[in-house]
């Protein structure tokens, strides 16, 4: 009876914990993007609160060097559009219009150099768009919902960037709040994880603007160089790219060297070169020096990390992969890492053979139990 009673409650609770995983799931499911917009408004409110700091050395108002900041980040970005746009969308609307006559020349490259006829690669191609055609509800669906999303995308940038702006003007409350959370005896260690997150995220976004500014210039010299068309409109398409670690620059060369190969394949080769010199000025040069001394993560652990953070959070995910990264291994360090290897040195034996924690409270015991001075 008791051995049937212990099968039953095993039972029952790898049932609760199945169930508990399930709702996990599907609440993470739900809630990832909202997630996500609580971490960007964050990331956003310790930029402007970094500005509002240092103009609040200078006797500037908290709230007004927040408000400054805010106004002069986003008028730099229209400012960039506004010059950049113009051509980015003139160049843009020619490469859509010839597309066609691309993908013929593209073909005719491919099939000199596989043996295909022509003829065949526009098969696979058609049979490829096909199911498209068949069904347009594929490809309606989602241009659909781009178009509706869009006013709803805008409205909830606008939200960020005002919760930005008064988490920034006065960011005391919500620290505290956290610090609540966590009991009295750990809050030293909760403010020094926080002051390294803020670190950590503010050389982040550093190094992603220096990276984006050294990518796109270089790549348009280079692009303008060899004579490539539509030079703004790769070099900008990669700089914002560049967010993407890694991936993000392989993502942004492959459509200017297709491109090329449709002129010739000695084109394509020296566009590859570019975008392949370019890579290693950002890995070796602008990534260690400007972003790796104040993220400290691994290649190794960027570039996996980058992949599970696509899987769960999707799209969207990618842009703030570094953040997120840099956050699970800040706690798993000051968490898990950092209190075990204290543990272990307090056990080690000291120059007696004794464990430091013995002899403290050896010496304590000694001085509790030796006689005072009035009774000698």
């Amino acid at each position: 009876m008791d051995e049937e009673r212990g099968i039953g409650t095993v039972a029952y609770r790898a049932v609760l914990l199945a169930a508990g995983l399930l709702l996990f799931g599907i609440l993470f499911h739900e809630l990832v993007t909202l997630l996500l917009a609580i971490l960007i408004t964050v990331i956003l409110a310790i930029a402007l609160s970094t500005v509002a700091e240092r103009l609040q050395r200078r006797q500037v108002p908290r709230a007004i060097g927040a408000l400054i900041a805010l106004v002069v980040g986003v008028g730099l970005i229209v400012g960039l559009f506004a010059v950049v746009i113009p051509s980015f969308v003139e160049q843009t609307n020619e490469f859509v219009e010839e597309v066609p006559a691309y993908i013929d020349d593209l073909s005719d490259q491919v099939g000199d150099l596989t043996g295909a006829q022509p003829g065949e690669i526009g098969d696979r191609v058609q049979k490829f768009t096909q199911r498209y055609t068949e069904n347009p509800g594929l490809l309606i669906g989602p241009l659909a919902s781009i178009g509706l999303g869009l006013a709803g995308v805008l409205a909830a940038l606008v939200l960020i960037l005002i919760t930005a702006y008064y988490m920034a003007i006065n960011p005391e409350p919500l620290i505290d709040g956290v610090r609540r959370l966590v009991p009295p005896a750990y809050r030293p260690r909760a403010d020094h994880i926080m002051r390294r997150l803020r670190s950590s995220w503010v050389g982040w976004m550093q190094g992603v603007a220096a990276d984006m500014v050294v990518s796109g210039v270089l790549l348009y010299i280079g692009l303008s160089l060899v004579g490539l068309d539509f030079a703004i409109f790769f070099a900008v398409l990669a700089a914002l790219l560049v967010v993407i670690p890694y991936f993000g620059a392989i993502a942004g060369g492959i459509p200017p060297v297709l491109f090329a190969f449709t002129e010739s394949p000695g084109k394509a080769l020296l566009v590859m070169g570019i975008y392949v010199l370019v890579q290693q000025v950002e890995g070796n040069l602008t990534i260690p020096l400007v972003m790796s001394r104040t993220v400290k993560l691994h290649p190794a652990v960027i570039a996996v990390g980058v992949v599970v953070v696509g899987q769960l959070f999707g799209l969207l995910g990618l842009i703030v992969a570094v953040p997120i990264l840099s956050l699970v291994v800040i706690l798993v360090e000051e968490l898990w890492v950092h209190p075990m290897e204290e543990a272990d040195r307090l056990d080690e034996p000291g120059p007696m053979g004794v464990p430091p924690s013995s002899e403290v409270v050896e010496v304590v015991e000694v001085v509790e139990t030796a006689p005072s001075a009035g009774n000698t």
